[in-house]
C-alpha cells in the first residue's frame, strides 16, 4: 500500500511533517485548531502536521451518523457530545487512547480517500504487530480489529485534498466508557485495547512505535512542533532540512 505514495520532491527526500505532542487537551479546542490549520492550507503550500493528543472523556458523532447509537440522554451534561464533520458514527475518546490527527495535503501522497484510509489502517496494524497483537481489517468496515473486537477507529474529513480528523487507538483507556453508545454503530462488536492483549504496553511505548510505522507508510520525516498548540508553530522557523525540501519542490 505504501507504494502508492508518490514523491513530488525531485530530490526524493522524505516529506516533512511537523509533529505536535499535546498531552491532554479538551476536544473542542483541538477541533477548532484543526479547522484553522486545514483552512490555512487552502491558500498556500504550508507544512503538513500530525497532532498527537489525548482528550478528557468525550463522545463525537460524524456527519450523517445515527443518533439512535447514542444510548445516553443528550441533555445529560455529564456526557459531552460533539457533532462533527468527519465521516462515521459515534465514538468515544478518553485519556490513555492514542488520538492522531494528520493534516496532510494529499496532493503529495495519494489522491484517493480509500487508499488514504487503508494507509492509516496499515500503520496501526503494523504497530500492533510489534507487540504481538494481530490487527486486521473487516471487509466493508473502516478501522482495525483484533479477534473480531474493535481496537482502533478512523474518521476523516477532507476538503480540497487537505485532511483533518484521523485515528483513535485504544491503548490503556477505560473501555467501560463505550458502554453508553453503540461504538461506530456496530451492534454486537466489543471494544478492546492494546492492554487487553499485552498489559505491559504503555501509551508512550505504543505511540513511538506507531510514529515509526506512520513515517514508513507515508514516506515522511518528523520535526518537532509545539507541545501547546499547533498554531504556535506557524511562525516558528523550520529546521534547515525542511527549508531545503521546499526549495526543491
Amino acid at each position: 500500500m505504501s507504494g502508492l505514495i508518490k514523491t513530488i520532491n525531485r530530490v526524493g527526500a522524505l516529506r516533512p511533517v511537523r509533529l505536535h505532542r499535546l498531552g491532554i487537551v479538551d476536544y473542542e479546542t483541538v477541533w477548532n485548531w484543526q479547522k484553522t490549520v486545514q483552512k490555512s492550507r487552502f491558500r498556500t503550500n504550508l507544512c503538513d502536521e500530525l497532532i498527537l493528543v489525548q482528550h478528557p472523556p468525550v463522545y463525537t458523532l460524524g456527519r450523517g451518523g445515527d443518533e439512535s447509537n447514542i444510548l445516553f440522554d443528550q441533555n445529560d451534561k455529564q456526557h459531552k457530545l460533539f457533532k462533527i464533520e468527519r465521516g462515521g458514527e459515534v465514538t468515544h475518546h478518553a485519556p490513555g487512547q492514542l488520538v492522531a490527527y494528520p493534516i496532510l495535503n494529499l496532493n503529495y501522497y495519494v489522491k484517493d480517500l480509500h487508499a488514504y484510509l487503508r494507509l492509516l489502517e496499515q500503520s496501526i496494524i503494523d504497530s500492533l504487530a510489534e507487540f504481538d497483537i494481530h490487527g486486521e481489517r473487516i471487509e466493508g468496515k473502516t478501522g482495525v480489529y483484533v479477534n473480531g473486537d474493535k481496537i482502533a477507529s478512523i474518521g476523516i474529513h477532507v476538503a480540497r485534498w487537505i485532511t483533518m480528523h484521523g485515528i483513535a487507538v485504544n491503548v490503556e483507556n477505560d473501555l467501560s466508557l463505550f458502554d453508553c453508545i453503540i461504538p461506530c454503530g456496530l451492534k454486537g462488536i466489543k471494544m478492546c485495547s492494546v492492554q487487553s492483549f499485552n498489559p505491559r504496553v504503555t501509551l508512550a511505548e505504543y505511540t513511538e512505535c506507531y510514529l515509526e510505522k506512520f513515517k514508513s507508510h507515508f514516506k515522511v520525516d518528523f520535526f518537532e512542533g509545539s507541545s501547546i498548540s499547533p498554531l504556535d508553530s506557524e511562525q516558528a522557523e523550520a529546521p534547515s532540512w525542511v527549508k531545503e525540501y521546499y526549495e526543491h519542490l
